[in-house]
């Protein structure tokens, strides 16, 4: 409903209000922000919805790579991180931070605590020699992704802003690095939960 009001607004800002740029900039990032907050909840591959993004953008681009980063996990984390799993004291957990690039842009950085005992070796070996993203190897499992949290990181508008004036709130308000994150599991079609993910997005990310 957000995003259709601030589309709706945006249209007849452009029409009317094209004496107030940054308000239309400001309207633009909301419905931006609100239309990649909405496909990462319809959607159980985010990378799905990132590839699709890409290929908008440059049909020519390779796919998305995910571009891996070291991670020193701690004890009290990975304590948490395995309630959250549901995962036994003695079962393995991998901990996987990557870079997801469509052509040069970052799209996201992505943070995934997984169980290899719940993947195939084959899955296993691609997540750790290769650039392929996690939603792309672990396809064959027919997974669902259940979001535990979505924040937004950046507010272009203030709350009540349908009911100001144009004048009001035509300042400049530029993206910041990152403008969404979610907490998400994924789990097979029986309910098993493999995957603990927190994603954060950066404003490449934002859809247009």
């Amino acid at each position: 409903m957000a995003a259709l009001m601030a589309a709706t607004s945006l249209a007849s800002a452009d029409a009317a209000d094209s004496a107030h740029p940054h308000y239309v900039e400001r309207l633009r990032a909301f419905a931006q922000l609100q239309a990649l907050n909405a496909a990462l909840l319809s959607h159980d591959s985010a990378t799905a919805v990132l590839q699709a993004l890409c290929d908008r953008r440059d049909p020519a681009a390779p796919p998305i790579r995910a571009r891996h980063v070291a991670v020193t996990d701690t004890a009290q984390q990975t304590a948490a991180v395995r309630r959250e799993l549901g995962a036994a004291a003695n079962a393995p957990i991998r901990h996987r931070r990557v870079e997801l690039v469509c052509g040069e842009a970052i799209l996201s950085r992505a943070d995934n605590w997984y169980l290899p005992g719940r993947l195939t070796p084959e899955m296993n070996q691609a997540l750790d020699t290769t650039e392929t993203p996690f939603g792309v190897v672990v396809r064959p499992l027919g997974f669902q992704r259940r979001t535990l949290s979505a924040r937004l990181l950046f507010e272009p508008l203030p709350p009540g802003w349908e009911s100001q004036p144009p004048a009001a709130l035509d300042r400049s308000t530029p993206a910041p690095a990152d403008v969404l994150q979610h907490r998400a599991v994924l789990q097979t079609p029986d309910g098993r939960v493999f995957s603990l993910l927190v994603e954060t997005y950066s404003k490449w990310a934002l859809i247009s």
